[in-house]
């Protein structure tokens, strides 16, 4: 008898292995989606961008293929392009009219449903870290402004001074645009209106989905303006039982339509696939006016690089390691 039920404990353990063992992983970015054209991109450009999009999408695959978590690959991923000044978040993100940089970031974890979100903060050197951590380590899910950022400051993140975000590319932009007296996403550097966010999505060994997005919003915004990014189920959004979405885009549009829960929401309850309900939900946003793209990760590994602009700058890696790397539509 003793035997017998050893034999069962065994075996449970041995097929919850396996089960695992079979699980698939897989991670997404993007850095952006927008009027890319060819024509208006130097080789030399196209080719930095081709291998930034590499380095920080292998950064998160091999801590998955390390059977590390999907919550660790996306911060770690999402850092490369914070920190890299070809995108518009972290280092290197847009100006406020004011001439300062105010950057946006949210996380969430598909497993728990729990979420952490920052907007507007000045000082933080990596926001996707800040979004984690008040996921994490704090009772809310959305802190703004100073409040973020002393909370940032209290659980010992790292602290730059605004200076580190500002680039010339940057400050070259907020003048053109102003002397237009225009809110805009047009950026001369690549002579192309581009949404500059970026975001990743990841599914890890155990079967748990992360997505995280972060940026700098858009150039010679006012008023403290606030895109999607910072609001969970519209620029961010991950459930196990589904699919993780990132998002990049007008943030209005995209907040008016709560899009990535929208993805979400199609998967869960009309049961249609990744790719139809990533057209449905951004042809709503055009419907409406506005633009952009998303990616999706489902919970087979299954990926969705979906746009209405003329490019989005993109990137996967699938379960037997297969990389991706795309900027046009093409």
């Amino acid at each position: 008898m003793i035997r017998n039920i050893i034999f069962i404990f065994l075996s449970i353990i041995f097929l919850g292995c396996q089960e695992q063992s079979q699980n698939k992983i897989a991670i997404v970015i993007h850095g952006g989606a927008g009027t890319m054209q060819k024509e208006n991109m130097t080789p030399e450009l196209e080719q930095a961008y081709l291998l930034k999009l590499e380095e920080a999408v292998r950064v998160g695959y091999d801590i998955l293929k390390d059977g590390g978590s999907s919550k660790e690959a996306v911060e770690k991923t999402i850092h490369i392009m914070e920190n890299s000044p070809l995108f518009n978040a972290g280092h290197g993100a847009v100006l406020t009219s004011d001439g300062t940089a105010e950057l946006d970031a949210s996380f969430m974890d598909g497993e728990t449903l729990n979420a952490g979100a920052v907007a507007g903060i000045t000082n933080v050197k990596n926001p996707i870290s800040a979004a984690i951590a008040v996921m994490e380590k704090s009772p809310y899910v959305l802190l703004s402004s100073k409040g973020a950022e002393e909370f940032a400051s209290d659980i010992g993140l790292e602290i730059v001074p605004n200076s580190y975000f500002i680039t010339e590319r940057r400050q070259n932009q907020l003048k053109n645009i102003q002397d237009k007296n225009e809110v805009s996403f047009y950026d001369s550097y690549i002579k192309e209106s581009k949404y500059g966010t970026v975001g990743c999505v990841a599914l890890d060994i155990n079967g748990n989905i992360s997505a995280g997005t972060s940026t700098g919003g858009r150039s010679n915004k006012k008023w403290g303006r606030l895109g999607d990014v910072p609001v969970i189920g519209a620029g961010t959004y991950a459930d196990n039982q589904c699919c993780g979405i990132s998002a990049t885009g007008w943030g209005e549009f995209f907040i008016r339509n709560v899009v990535s829960y929208d993805i979400a929401a199609l998967v869960n309850y009309k049961k249609l696939n990744i790719k139809e309900a990533s057209r449905i939900a951004l042809n709503k946003v055009k419907d409406l006016g506005g633009d952009g793209g998303v990616i999706v990760l489902d919970k087979n590994g299954d990926v969705s690089m979906d746009f209405n602009t003329a490019g989005m700058y993109r990137a996967y890696i699938n379960n037997e390691g297969e990389l991706t790397v795309k900027i046009y539509n093409d």
